[in-house]
Parts: C-alpha cells; sequence; structure tokens
C-alpha cells in the first residue's frame, strides 16, 4: 500500500524538463522502460451502443403555423415588407428622375440617300477616262467609293441631235457615251458600293436652243420623257437630273406632276428615288420660289457663283434658303457639265477652301468631276480627267501632280468627316461672323461633337472675333487649307481667331450640355 501511494504522489508532479523527472503514460501492457516509468494503456470510451442518436428535424407544419402567428413575427414580417417596398419605390423615383433631367435626344430626321454625301457629276463620260466610254466610268468606281459619294451623277448619254427634237431618242444610248449593257453593268457595280446612279435625262443637252429646244416643244418632249422615266427606272437608277424644269412646271403643269410622281413615288422596295432639277437662276429669292413650285427634291443653282456675289451676299443667300427650306432639300454646287470647273470658277489657290464650304454648309454637296484634285478647264468644259502619275514627268508636271494628289487627300478626309459626323450631315446652322471677304459658322446636332467652318478669301490676314454663348473659349483644327500655320489637332483661341489669305479651316469642341 505504500507502494501504491508513492506511485500515486509521483503522478500528481507536474511534468519537467531538464533533469527532474516525467511522468509519462503507461507503455500497453503496463510494460516497464529503462528509466523506471511505467506505461498504461488507456482505453477509450465507448458509446453506449443502445443511446439514440438525436437529430434535429426542423418545425412540424403545425409549429410553423403557430410561430408564424405570434405578434413578434407579425410585426418582423410587415417590417421587412415594408423596408421592401420602400426601397422597390426609391429605386423607381430615381430612375424617373433620371430620366426627366437626363438630356433630351433629338429624334433624326428622315432622311434619303443623297443626304449622308457628296455628289458626283459626270457630264461627259469621254473625258472621264481612257476609254472614252460608260465602262471606263464604271472601272473607276473603287477610286470614287474611296471619296465616300453617295451618287454619281451619269450623263446625258441618250441620242439627242443638237437643237434636233425630232432626233431625240430618249431610251437609246449614244454610241459615243457607250451602250445599254455598259450603263447597265455601271449601275450593278456602282450598286454594290454603296453609289446610287442618277441620270441626267435633259433633252437637248447638245442643242443652244434651251433644255427643251423651244417652248413650242416643251408639251411634246415632256410627254415623251415620261415613258423614257418609266424605261430608265426599270433598269435600276436612282434618280433622274433634268434642266430646266422651271419651263416644264409653268408650260405644262400636268405634264410636270406626272413626271415628278413617276420619279418621286417610287416603286416596292425602292421608296428613294432623286429628282434634280438644274437652273441658271442665281438669286436666293429666285431659287427658293423655284424649290417650292417645281417640288424637285434638289436644285443646284448658281446662287454661290453670282459674279457680282461676295462672301457678305452669299452667306445671306444661304441664310435665307436656310431658313425658307429644309436642308434636306438644299444642294450647293460651283460648277457642273454647263459651268465648268471648281478650279476655273474659284481660282485654283481656293480650291481647298471652296471644297470645305461646300461639304460644311447645311445641305448636299456637288461637285463636278476632277473638282477633287483642282481639275482646270481647258479648250473647253470637259477637261481629261487625270488619274495616273507618271514619273518621267518633269519636275514641273511632278510638282502639278504632287498637288493634285494632295488636293484629293484633303477632299477625301472632309467627305469621310462629313458623312461621319452627323452635325455635318443634318446638324444646325448658325451664322456667327460674316463680312465682304470672311465667312464663320457652327454646326451642330443634338449631343454630337460641333463643328465651326471660318474662311478668309480676301488677300491680307483677317482677324474674326467670335464670342457667341455657342463657342467655348478654344477650338481643336481638324482641316486646315494652311496645315503651317494652323496645325491639325493644335488648340486654337476663338475670340480672335486668324485665318491667313485665302485660309480656311475647320475647328470643332465637344457639347458641353
Amino acid at each position: 500500500m505504500k507502494r501504491d501511494s508513492e506511485l500515486s504522489d509521483q503522478e500528481k508532479q507536474p511534468m519537467t524538463g531538464g533533469g527532474e523527472r516525467a511522468a509519462e503514460a503507461p507503455a500497453a501492457g503496463g510494460e516497464a522502460e529503462k528509466n523506471g516509468s511505467v506505461k498504461l494503456k488507456i482505453p477509450e470510451e465507448k458509446e453506449d451502443d443502445d443511446e439514440e442518436e438525436v437529430k434535429f428535424t426542423g418545425l412540424s407544419k403545425e409549429e410553423l403555423l403557430r410561430v408564424a402567428g405570434t405578434p413578434g413575427w407579425v410585426r418582423t414580417r410587415w417590417a421587412l415588407l415594408v423596408v421592401f417596398w420602400l426601397g422597390w419605390l426609391g429605386m423607381l423615383i430615381g430612375s424617373v428622375l433620371i430620366i426627366l433631367h437626363a438630356p433630351r435626344c433629338r429624334e433624326l430626321p428622315s432622311t434619303r440617300w443623297w443626304n449622308h454625301g457628296a455628289l458626283y457629276q459626270v457630264g461627259d463620260v469621254r473625258a472621264f477616262s481612257d476609254t472614252h466610254n460608260l465602262r471606263g466610268v464604271e472601272q473607276k468606281l473603287e477610286l470614287l467609293a474611296q471619296l465616300k459619294v453617295s451618287g454619281l451623277v451619269v450623263g446625258p448619254v441618250h441620242e439627242a441631235p443638237a437643237d434636233d427634237a425630232l432626233g431625240l431618242r430618249f431610251e437609246e444610248v449614244s454610241s459615243e457615251a457607250g451602250s445599254l449593257e455598259q450603263f447597265k453593268s455601271l449601275i450593278q457595280a456602282a450598286h454594290k458600293r454603296g453609289i446610287s446612279v442618277v441620270l441626267d435625262l435633259t433633252p437637248n443637252y447638245r442643242g443652244s436652243s434651251g433644255p427643251w429646244f423651244s417652248s413650242s416643244s416643251v408639251t411634246n418632249v415632256a410627254e415623251r420623257l415620261k415613258s423614257a422615266l418609266v424605261f430608265w427606272l426599270s433598269e435600276g437608277v436612282d434618280g433622274v437630273q433634268l434642266s430646266g424644269p422651271e419651263l416644264v412646271s409653268k408650260e405644262a403643269p400636268s405634264l410636270w406632276a406626272d413626271i415628278r410622281a413617276i420619279v418621286q413615288n417610287g416603286t416596292e422596295g425602292r421608296p428613294g428615288r432623286l429628282l434634280i432639277g438644274v437652273t441658271e437662276q442665281s438669286s436666293a429669292e429666285d431659287v427658293s420660289d423655284l424649290l417650292s413650285s417645281t417640288g424637285v427634291d434638289l436644285l443646284i443653282s448658281r446662287v454661290l457663283l453670282s459674279p457680282e456675289a461676295d462672301a457678305l451676299e452669299r452667306a445671306q443667300s444661304v441664310q435665307q434658303l436656310y431658313s425658307n427650306h429644309s436642308q434636306l432639300n438644299l444642294a450647293w454646287s460651283l460648277g457642273g457639265r454647263a459651268k465648268g470647273h471648281l478650279a476655273t470658277l474659284g481660282g485654283p489657290a481656293l480650291v481647298r477652301l471652296y471644297q470645305l464650304l461646300l461639304l460644311t454648309l447645311p445641305g448636299t454637296p456637288v461637285f463636278n468631276y476632277g473638282d477633287e484634285i483642282g481639275l482646270m478647264d481647258e479648250e473647253n468644259k470637259f477637261p481629261m480627267m487625270l488619274w495616273d502619275w507618271d514619273d518621267q514627268l518633269n519636275e514641273t508636271l511632278q510638282e502639278e501632280r504632287a498637288e493634285q494628289a494632295s488636293c484629293r487627300k484633303f477632299f477625301r478626309s472632309l467627305s469621310e468627316l462629313r458623312v461621319k459626323e452627323r452635325s455635318l450631315m443634318f446638324g444646325d446652322y448658325l451664322l456667327l461672323s460674316n463680312s465682304s471677304s470672311s465667312l464663320a459658322y457652327l454646326r451642330s446636332w443634338d449631343q454630337s461633337t460641333r463643328f465651326l467652318a471660318a474662311f478668309n478669301w480676301a488677300p491680307d490676314t483677317a482677324v474674326l472675333q467670335l464670342s457667341d454663348p455657342a463657342l467655348p473659349l478654344q477650338a481643336v483644327v481638324v482641316l486646315s487649307t494652311n496645315s503651317s500655320a494652323l496645325p491639325v489637332q493644335s488648340s486654337v483661341a476663338l475670340r480672335k481667331l486668324r485665318l491667313g489669305p485665302g485660309q480656311a479651316a475647320l475647328f470643332s469642341f465637344p457639347y458641353s450640355g
């Protein structure tokens, strides 16, 4: 018993390190160790096999109903419902407030294809390519597509002996221009590139007695034109151009109404066909009256070409037409089949300036073939178009060709910008400044980027003081006819905008609310 008591007292001693003896658990079977300690195996306690396992299965249906009916749970449920509906109502009110305070987006106007890009006129297909026919026009379509033009105005190409109404053959392609098959192939190829084709059907385009021969022949020729319109429209043309529409609308109003209906009413699947009128009128009042009385979609006039008109009068003419008509019906031109080329009429040094003017005014710009490179008229108004650059040319001609290539690049950049930016395509027009030698206006649409176009026709530097509330203090140069004076992407102060002699520039700034 004494031995057992001593062992028991030792087991009660704490375990220590160092020289002190540590109490160890006895080994299995009570086997004695060399250090005198004994290992004892302590058996694990076994659970009673008969003891039942307790599992929580949740509340029964009856218990749940009893709990849900307690006052505390009812109050909790109603509190949760109130929080949920208050949160939902708050989100709804917040959404309504955001919508009410957000800037309203203007509805886009109902535009047609001719409102989206420039029209490109090829009055004499013989001068447009080396093949001197409609096939050559087709071969150059890819280059025209690069210019982002929306439509190609071709001809006239029909058989029409000069001043001979009896020899008029609306539905026959002149052998000098090519053939009907070539014309149909041209239409198909143009449509594949997204270019519409307008056919000039002016009756007496080769004669000098007037576009409709004489006053006595207007009714007869207009009647014959009706069947020709049906024929050409069935061949796939997207519109018709006619010179002197005021002659028919005045002499034979019922026939003119029929002509308009045939072209403009369209057919199923082809609702947008264009009727262009060409007039020699140059006053804004006369052009405005003709645009209303003839009902054409676009009217090409001499408003910008009046020899007496300076920058001030041009700006006033633009403003008058813009105020009286939708810009979707305005057309701007500085040349054409009967007038000649832009470089000849406006001067070779101002070609880029006039390109910028036509491509930024509110309406559809119309160019003569070669206006993109500054082509000059020679012995007649149909000089050969220049396409290929010959490396064997002398130094002077090489410089001329380099200038033409640069001019085309400027035109292409402007045209691409116009079809891309809504403010330039159909935005509002605001005249900011105009004098006898300078002009500046703003183009803006809804929340889109704004564009400011500024021009100086004078031989001296002009300073335009632009301080309209719609303008910021500075704007960025987008394009300039003199990139040395106004580098692209540079920032310019608008309060005192300096333009060099014969210089024009296009600036942009963001919508600010």
